[in-house]
């Protein structure tokens, strides 16, 4: 069998666009599973698990209740290294704003700025360029 992700978080407020994304992910079988916060705060408790398999992408939105994107991110920053080691954080937003592409490019976590919806397109993007060494690995079938 082909390896897969261990996990994707989708850290989104938005039900409809976490049911889409995570459709999109399932149809592409690259994951062992798939796991949702519907905040930043959600998303921080998840990372903070104890014997957790933590997540190889971080799909996250930028306007959410109770702690947004960029104060998950500020928050991230603060976690030991071996609860975000490895883990690729890519933006995913309405937002047409330029100033959050530029301020997504301040976090060397962030390895991705897109808007939304999350397509096949844009997923195989992100696994030939932040896991290529699991590039003919990765099973998308």
């Amino acid at each position: 069998m082909k390896k897969k992700l261990n996990c994707v978080l989708l850290v989104d407020d938005d039900a409809d666009d976490n049911y889409f994304h995570q459709i999109v992910i399932d149809e592409m079988n690259i994951t062992e599973r798939i796991e949702v916060a519907l905040d930043g705060v959600e998303a921080l408790n998840f990372l903070k698990k104890e014997n957790l398999t933590y997540p190889d992408i971080i799909f996250l939105d930028v306007n959410m209740p109770k702690m947004n994107g960029w104060e998950f991110m500020e928050a991230y920053k603060e976690l030991r290294a071996d609860q975000k080691v490895k883990v690729v954080v890519v933006m995913l937003s309405t937002s047409e704003n330029p100033e959050d592409k530029k301020r997504a490019g301040q976090f060397s976590e962030i390895v991705g700025f897109s808007s939304k919806p999350l397509t096949e397109e844009m997923l195989n993007g992100i696994l030939e360029r932040n896991f290529l060494e699991n590039k003919n690995e990765i099973t998308n079938t």
